[in-house]
């Protein structure tokens, strides 16, 4: 494609050189550039991609989009001057690959939690209903039933066009995808049409990115806010951030509620660790999921549907033969009658959610003990809070290591501790030995306990200095209960 098409829908400062040479690949990462490549110097928060436009051009670069256009300017390369160049790579991916987004019935879901199971659970109905779908999420991308793995929980500008280009070709009418703050912040969304929008909740995290709660929830909020009139938004309005989120947005807001009225409500009519009866919308249905936040997915999962034109009892009769996401408190039974869940919850509204749900289907004198811990180079103010998290809901805690990355794990645990009283210490031991500690934890079980194994979810390895480890909290639970 020639870079003067790729670059007709931004806003450009300056061309130097020929527009019309033909571009074969976008590059945000010097090190792949190749011969017909244009390559974007993006000022990131810890590096700035304009230093690397001399490794980009010597590598054979025939295109670079920058904000600082270079003092001495290379023969036979031509140099693309834009305002912000980060805003700037969407918008030229998605020109790049067609404009895939605009051939897809594109749906985005953000929030704290619950973005992975909404997403993953569309994808899967949709699939269960006929259509062709795919799926971008925190676990793994699908085109169709074609796995891509990832890193992260929304991809770059490029890949994620890439995907969706991808996904145009196999023939997808729809595809599904989590929308962090981060990627509204750093403009990864540019250039995509969405045809609906889902807001799940709002609770502390990423507060080490981005500082305040308000900047946090004001990029949840970005995202309606670029949400056409011919869009839906759900929201959730058992959730005091709901409405604040979708109240500037010119998409058709619509609502779905456990506790009050809504466009879409639900109640649970009886639960257990196999599932739950349900009551949606005037329809009883049994899924094989649990908990309160669940019956919030799940609503808003039948909600969005309904949005995109599907009859509710196919949708619904659709939920009832799913299954929780990877990692998404998936019950593990030992042949003794001890039960371990394991979740991804890594925020103390996740964990407490989870130990709320897990209080309310115990029977005494079954007990729950917990084993958790905290991301290291992360938000650091929410280490006691998820500790404290932990205490007032468990018979007994176990801390120990998530995913320390560069920092000392035994820091990470006294950040926590640091949390409790002389009176929580009592129920409360710390094992730096992830592995260890999930092994006590069964070993301390007894008939009926529900161990609760918090922080990793669906990760099957530990970031350690930089180095994944393979490390599977599934595995290490079937291990200790020999299964």
């Amino acid at each position: 494609m020639q870079l003067s098409q790729i670059i007709s829908q931004s806003a450009t400062l300056a061309v130097v050189g020929n527009a019309d040479v033909e571009i074969t690949q976008l590059c945000l990462d010097s090190r792949k550039v190749q011969a017909g490549s244009l390559f974007f110097a993006v000022k990131g928060t810890s590096m700035d991609g304009h230093q690397f436009i001399p490794k980009a051009v010597e590598a054979g670069a025939s295109a670079i989009v920058c904000q600082d256009m270079p003092a001495d300017c290379a023969d036979g390369v031509t140099y693309v001057q834009v305002a912000d160049t980060e805003a700037s790579v969407g918008i030229m991916a998605s020109e790049f690959y067609g404009r895939p987004s605009q051939q897809l019935t594109l749906v985005g879901v953000t929030g704290t939690n619950g973005k992975t199971t909404i997403a993953t659970l569309l994808y899967r109905t949709f699939m269960a209903l006929g259509y062709r779908a795919g799926l971008l999420s925190t676990v793994c991308n699908y085109v169709c039933e074609t796995a891509h793995p990832t890193d992260h929980t929304t991809p770059d500008p490029i890949t994620l066009n890439a995907l969706l280009a991808e996904m145009v070709a196999a023939g997808c009418d729809y595809a599904f995808m989590e929308v962090s703050s981060h990627s509204v912040v750093q403009h990864r969304i540019a250039g995509l049409h969405f045809a609906g929008g889902i807001f799940t909740n709002l609770t502390r995290d990423h507060l080490d990115y981005h500082k305040t709660f308000e900047a946090y929830r004001d990029a949840k909020k970005g995202f309606f806010d670029l949400l056409p009139k011919t869009a839906f938004a759900v929201t959730n309005a058992d959730d005091k951030n709901g409405m604040f989120i979708v109240q500037n947005t010119a998409a058709k807001v619509i609502t779905y509620s456990l506790h009050s009225m809504a466009d879409h409500r639900a109640r649970i009519l009886e639960e257990s660790f196999d599932g739950m009866n349900l009551q949606m919308d005037g329809h009883e249905v049994f899924v094989q999921f649990i908990g309160r936040f669940n019956v919030s997915n799940l609503l808003a999962v039948y909600s969005a549907a309904c949005a995109l034109g599907q009859l509710p009892e196919e949708v619904l009769l659709k939920l009832s033969t799913l299954h929780p996401v990877n990692g998404r408190f998936e019950a593990i039974r030992s042949k003794q009658g001890v039960t371990a869940i394991v979740d991804y919850a890594h925020t103390p509204d996740a964990l407490d959610n989870v130990l709320q749900t897990i209080n309310e289907i115990l029977k005494a004198p079954a007990q729950c003990i917990t084993v958790c811990g905290a991301g290291g180079n992360r938000d650091k103010g929410k280490r006691p809070l998820m500790a404290q998290s932990a205490v007032r809901a468990s018979s007994r805690v176990i801390i120990t290591s998530d995913n320390p990355r560069f920092e000392e794990p035994q820091d990470i645990i006294n950040d926590m501790l640091a949390g409790l009283t002389a009176d929580d210490m009592q129920h409360v031991i710390s094992i730096v030995d992830r592995r260890e500690a999930i092994r006590t934890a069964c070993m301390m079980a007894r008939p009926g306990d529900v161990i609760l194994i918090a922080g990793k979810g669906h990760e099957d390895y530990q970031d350690v200095q930089g180095v994944k480890h393979h490390f599977d909290d599934h595995e290490v639970v079937r291990e200790a209960f020999g299964l």
